[in-house]
């Protein structure tokens, strides 16, 4: 990822800050009606999910000038996920989700060039949970 997509995602993240809790709604929302095979996947306080998510994501946002020093974080991550039960054709649906509600909660300034810099990111994040999601016992 070049610099330039690292400030587009994390000054687009900051002005999802404020609304975090909405944002974690209308993700999970969207995530469920495009995937609702995913549903049985999470068994906690939605709310609790929600918060979870957004401090992830702020992680994430913020590491992103560092992804070598993230990717542990991730992997670690991935196999917690993985036994959960998480697959590979989980992330796709999650990722468009992800940007879905980007788009709805920042509306015109979720231009085309914020929109590919955050499909950069989420494709690397994904690419490296799907490796080490893979090589942990289900």
């Amino acid at each position: 990822m070049t610099s330039e997509e690292v400030k587009l995602i994390q000054d687009s993240f900051a002005k999802v800050g404020p609304i975090s809790d909405q944002a974690a709604e209308l993700f999970y929302g969207r995530l469920f009606e495009i995937a609702p095979q995913v549903r049985p996947l999470f068994k906690g306080d939605m709310r609790d999910q929600g918060r979870k998510l957004m401090a992830t994501l702020a992680i994430a946002v913020g590491s992103l000038e560092k992804f070598d020093q993230l990717q542990p974080a991730l992997e670690a991550l991935a196999r917690r996920h993985a036994g959960y039960g998480v697959r590979d054709e989980h992330y796709a649906p999650v990722g468009e989700a992800l940007i879905w509600t980007l788009q709805q909660g920042l509306g015109e300034s979720f231009n085309d060039a914020t929109r590919d810099a955050w499909l950069a990111a989420y494709g690397a994040i994904a690419d490296t949970m799907k490796a080490a999601g893979a090589d942990s016992p289900a």
